[in-house]
């Protein structure tokens, strides 16, 4: 494997935004798996003010070499002004999980499926 794994995590107003997005990321394969998981509550600090809020949270798969593509199409559908994208390198994983994870992301694999 080539490529480094990574999991990238972000937050979505609503069920309809999240489906949205998620979509995106597998129609562009800049992601190979997107996890849209139930609404939570999240409290933060914005512009000086506590807030609360219902969000509904991704777990989207993709590899380091296609992260640009996963920020940039969050941030191009997200309706918050500064939107949660934070990436992390899993410590381990199922090696065979890991390489389709490469696969479905990976240009060559992409041009040949187009």
């Amino acid at each position: 494997m080539t490529d480094e794994v990574l999991l990238v995590l972000t937050n979505l107003p609503d069920h309809d935004s999240a489906q949205r997005v998620a979509q995106s990321l597998i129609e562009h394969r800049a992601a190979a798996c997107v996890n849209i998981l139930a609404a939570c509550s999240s409290v933060y600090r914005w512009q000086g003010k506590v807030e609360h809020a219902s969000e509904v949270p991704l777990l989207i798969k993709t590899t380091r070499s296609a992260y640009a593509r996963v920020q940039e199409l969050i941030q191009s559908q997200h309706p918050y002004e500064l939107p949660e994208i934070i990436a992390v390198s899993p410590a381990a994983g199922l090696p065979a999980y890991l390489q389709w994870v490469v696969q479905e992301t990976s240009p060559i694999h992409n041009a040949t499926k187009e």
